[in-house]
């Protein structure tokens, strides 16, 4: 038995394989918590970037202040969007509604009023409203998950440096060495590859909103903060992100100037896609991560069916880290790293 056990540590494929199955376990277990998990390391993830980039710059400024300064940048923008932001948006969102019912009621689009009073039942219009109840709750749980993920995240990065050193007290435990290391390894792979490719997504999100907003501002189309918030969301979702944005963005465009503008939005989303598939994704992805469309569009169906809206956004950075624990395509090494283990051959 012992025997069996020493060659077990001393065989690093096999117990690595091992300790990413418990991990797997483990995170199914914890599915609950998944926003809260998600939500902590994006925060974290940031804000140590920031930590590392600023005393790049500064390397006299505690890393204490920083994050403080970070958190208190972040506070003051929370209050500001709930306060002055937040009611321009619902009022927006509002008026969006009342101009698509008002649009759907005309005598032009009679026709569509009469088939889909035709074909929902009312037992499909209580399956509707039960959806919105859902979809509120998930809000409220959201909305808790992510003040929650900001506290831990705050705490991890104000001891930042008593974080890591306590960290590694765990390699050396006596009989649990290997499994420690193994966690460190599989987490310093994630953080890179994670890391890459979120933040690539996370710049191409806020390109295209900035093209699609100055875009919908020349076509003087209302709304624009919604319009902008809904496109910058939609974008964080890799390729399918653009498509789907393109029917709300269509129903308002026609809403406003017919299919004259339902044509011109066709035209500007056709044109922002082509932006990103060849100049913003080889410059962000830097030829790293890069998948073909058809990959990408399997990895988000199965990444939604397992994770949900989560699956859409992260579905890609996890496939490109089971690529590069396989060996298959491997990203560079890109700080911050959560603790640095030599990869055993």
């Amino acid at each position: 038995m012992g025997q069996a056990w020493d060659k077990f540590k001393e065989n690093t494929t096999v117990h690595r394989l091992v300790t990413l199955c418990l991990i797997i376990l483990v995170l199914y277990a914890a599915r609950s918590m998944m926003n809260t998990i998600l939500l902590t390391f994006i925060f974290t993830y940031l804000i140590v970037h920031l930590i590392r980039f600023t005393q790049k710059k500064i390397p006299s400024l505690p890393a204490q202040m920083i994050v403080v300064l970070a958190y208190l940048l972040v506070i003051a923008i929370i209050y500001f969007a709930i306060t002055i932001y937040v009611p321009i948006l619902i009022k927006q969102i509002v008026k969006m509604s009342h101009s698509l019912i008002k649009f759907y009621q005309s005598d032009d689009m009679n026709w569509v009023s009469r088939y889909l009073s035709h074909y929902i039942s009312n037992s499909e219009i209580k399956h509707g409203v039960t959806i919105l109840v859902h979809a509120l709750t998930n809000f409220g749980t959201l909305t808790i998950a992510f003040f929650m993920s900001l506290i831990m995240s705050f705490f991890y990065t104000i001891e930042l440096n008593s974080m890591t050193e306590f960290s590694h007290t765990f390699l050396q435990s006596r009989h649990l060495s290997w499994l420690f290391e193994d966690v460190a390894y599989f987490g310093n792979k994630f953080v890179n590859t994670f890391g890459v490719v979120l933040e690539a997504q996370f710049f191409i999100a806020l390109c295209n909103t900035a093209m699609t907003m100055i875009c919908l501002i020349i076509m003087r189309m209302p709304q624009i903060i919604a319009l902008g918030l809904m496109v910058f969301i939609l974008s964080l979702i890799p390729v399918a992100g653009v498509i789907i944005s393109l029917i709300p963005l269509s129903l308002v465009a026609y809403s406003v100037g017919g299919l004259r503008y339902v044509i011109y939005i066709f035209i500007v989303i056709m044109i922002i896609h082509a932006i990103e598939a060849y100049i913003l994704n080889p410059k962000f992805m830097s030829s790293k991560t890069e998948l073909p469309i058809f990959y990408t569009f399997v990895v988000l169906l199965v990444g939604e069916h397992f994770l949900g809206t989560w699956g859409l956004i992260v579905g890609v950075p996890i496939f490109t880290f089971l690529l590069d624990i396989l060996g298959v395509k491997s990203v560079k090494k890109k700080k911050p790293q959560i603790l640095k283990i030599e990869d055993k051959k």
